[in-house]
């Protein structure tokens, strides 16, 4: 059996998504474990975060969650809300996807880098476990994608939607480990 080519995928973790979990300090030590891993492993890791242009032409009026944001006048690709965290920062080389609605591949080019990586396998961490984690799990398993939930890498709002998510819907369509469990097995590869 072929081996299979993953990449670890870190999803909305931008200066403001990240802000909401100020009060928790160690929020982002998992993040930094997981990123760390798979560099370590030769792990392509992909950033994706969510932003628009200036006026916001892509969000509809009629999409309650995004014509918030429109009349904020925030989230734009050069506003400060939408960089990638600075505990995350990618190196060189490192993709980061921009992405226009929740799931990690609508409105962005995540899926022509991936194929252009021949990555078949998806490791998933981001914030909200509800927002884009749950989006782009389902998206990538109705597209055959192998899947990985790094449940501590994880963050949500609601600790109970989170538990939900991971003990009972994720395990449905992918392997749910903590980044401890994930970052062992790849440092217990030939």
């Amino acid at each position: 059996m072929e081996e299979s080519r993953p990449a670890l995928l870190v999803m909305d973790v931008q200066n403001g998504i990240v802000s909401r979990y100020a009060d928790k300090p160690d929020a982002m030590v998992p993040f930094q474990t997981a990123v760390r891993a798979a560099r370590n492993a030769g792990v392509p890791v992909i950033f994706v975060r969510v932003a628009f242009r200036e006026g916001y032409p892509e969000i509809s009026p009629r999409n309650k969650s995004f014509s918030m944001i429109s009349k904020q006048s925030t989230m734009t690709t050069a506003d400060f809300s939408t960089q990638i965290h600075a505990s995350v920062a990618p190196t060189e080389g490192e993709p980061v996807v921009t992405k226009l609605r929740v799931s990690a591949f609508t409105g962005s080019d995540l899926e022509v880098i991936l194929r252009g990586q021949s990555i078949d396998t998806l490791v998933l961490c981001g914030i909200a476990t509800s927002g884009v984690v749950l989006s782009t799990l389902r998206e990538a398993a109705d597209k055959d994608y192998s899947l990985v939930v790094l449940s501590d890498a994880c963050l949500d709002l609601d600790p109970e939607v989170h538990r939900v998510l991971m003990e009972k819907v994720f395990p449905r369509q992918a392997e749910v480990q903590t980044v401890e469990q994930w970052a062992s097995a790849l440092s217990a590869k030939p």
